[in-house]
């Protein structure tokens, strides 16, 4: 089975009050940190779609596949498509944002495993049945993902095939936190 990731690394950080993406938790950038959460080994390919030229040099040295996102300010419907128009060969794409500094690779393994077990199916990283992100979705999917528009994700998908979702417990309550704003962290 070919499963691919997109890491969105698109967001302008106006809460935050500048790029989040590049400020550092104990130590290592926000987008660093997403990198190192998505186990190269489980994916086939793996893009980032950013607008940022650091970013984007940071995954192309990571040997991630670097895309532009030229239509950022659309909202998060264009980073799903960007990261698509180039894995839609594979059987199912993981979605990763880059504001969750506490996500850890043995999570993003569990929730790859329980893809593989059912890979019709919707699986999403939880904490206690509380869905979060990231989610991967299989291709059957990827035509109504491509249909977003607008600062629309992956959740108005998951919403009209509630049938079709698998929760994946994190392994801490922790990795599905956000970072909105400075005092997130």
């Amino acid at each position: 089975m070919r499963l691919g990731a997109v890491l969105m690394a698109s967001g302008s950080g106006q809460r935050f009050g500048g790029n989040k993406l590049l400020f550092p938790v104990k130590g290592i950038p926000l987008a660093q940190r997403a990198m190192d959460a998505l186990p190269a080994e489980l994916f086939e390919r793996v893009a980032v779609c950013s607008p940022y030229g650091e970013l984007l040099a940071l995954a192309e040295k990571r040997g991630y596949l670097p895309l532009r996102n030229e239509w950022a300010r659309e909202g998060i419907s264009a980073s799903i498509r960007l990261g698509l128009s180039r894995l839609s060969d594979m059987d199912g794409v993981l979605f990763s944002v880059c504001d969750q500094p506490f996500l850890t690779a043995e999570s993003i393994a569990r929730l790859v495993y329980a893809f593989w077990e059912t890979p019709d199916f919707i699986c999403a990283l939880a904490w206690q049945g509380r869905r979060g992100n990231p989610a991967l979705f299989p291709a059957g999917l990827f035509p109504e993902l491509r249909a977003l528009s607008g600062d629309t994700g992956g959740g108005a998908v998951i919403r009209a095939h509630f049938d079709r979702l698998r929760l994946v417990e994190a392994c801490l309550p922790e990795e599905l936190r956000d970072v909105d704003t400075l005092k997130d962290l």
